[in-house]
């Protein structure tokens, strides 16, 4: 008897068991996970090269006025010069110049922009996989440290390159901006040939140790990121104010010799520095800079 109850109350407990474990809900079913899209490499750079392009194309008129403010006193008397006035010289260029004037050389910034980019791109990705085969750089061990000095260099040298490569398009759109009525070059390839034949091959090169200097100093203060080409021209401008010295000194460098005037400084980066200093003051290495803080105006707009 005892022995039927037994198994009588096995039954019944498995029966409990059973009916329980009907009544349980299913365990929800995994949601599916939703798909991050990924940018490819060349909608990314054409993104970033459109945007770029739009962005200065947008700024061209207050680029021209730093160009122009930045160049005066390269070739005249520092003492009698005028007090720089933005609205004074608008007037001037669509007088004298006619209103499309503004965006003279912009077309050359518009050029620059997808190679730049680019470039910039495809060697941040060959400086960053040099970089990781060194051992203690490979990301083995989550060491955080290490990924930032990859980024922080790799994006360094990335901009640099970039910035060597495309260099003579950046001398081009200066000299070409600078010209006021008398055009003595006629566009990009004229003045291509125009500096090869005047002032040879190197002539394309003029100033290239201030734009390294600046570009180095920017890129690597911020390193490289996966938005860097969109935002690179804006992380430009909005620290050029700190680098504004070294970019007039640079644009001085590349109108040595333009249209076979005479130059100006011949004493290297450090020395210009010198001879602008004690033939305008501390105040000259800043000509031009107003227009430059409208345009980080315009930028924070783009952005936000």
């Amino acid at each position: 008897m005892e022995a039927r109850v037994a198994v009588d109350g096995g039954s019944a407990t498995r029966k409990f068991l059973q009916h329980h474990h009907s009544r349980t809900p299913p365990p929800p079913a995994p949601q599916p996970q939703p798909q991050i899209s990924q940018i490819g490499t060349v909608p990314q750079l054409l993104a970033g090269g459109i945007a770029g392009a739009f962005s200065k194309t947008c700024t061209a008129p207050l680029a021209r006025l730093t160009i122009l403010f930045q160049v005066q006193g390269m070739h005249s008397d520092v003492a009698v010069m005028s007090k720089p006035s933005i609205w004074r010289e608008a007037l001037r260029i669509v007088n004298e110049e006619g209103f499309r004037a503004f965006w003279k050389g912009n077309l050359v910034t518009v050029a620059h922009r997808l190679p730049y980019s680019s470039v910039n791109f495809y060697a941040y990705e060959q400086y960053k996989s040099i970089l990781r085969s060194i051992p203690g750089l490979d990301g083995q061990g989550a060491n955080a440290s290490a990924d930032v000095f990859v980024h922080f260099v790799g994006g360094g040298l990335a901009g640099i390159t970039a910035a060597s490569v495309t260099y003579p398009l950046d001398l081009i759109r200066t000299r070409l901006a600078a010209q006021r009525k008398a055009m003595y070059y006629k566009g990009i390839r004229h003045a291509l040939h125009t500096i090869c034949r005047d002032e040879g091959f190197l002539g394309l090169y003029k100033g290239l140790g201030a734009t390294l200097l600046k570009t180095s100093s920017v890129n690597f203060a911020f390193g490289y990121h996966k938005q860097y080409i969109m935002y690179s021209c804006s992380y430009t401008s909005l620290f050029g104010a700190a680098t504004f010295p070294l970019d007039l000194v640079r644009r001085r460098m590349q109108l040595e010799g333009a249209a076979g005037q005479a130059r100006v400084y011949n004493m290297g980066l450090f020395g210009t520095f010198g001879h602008i200093i004690r033939a305008e003051g501390l105040r000259g290495l800043y000509r031009g800079i107003m227009p430059e803080y409208y345009k980080l105006g315009h930028f924070f707009i783009f952005l936000f």
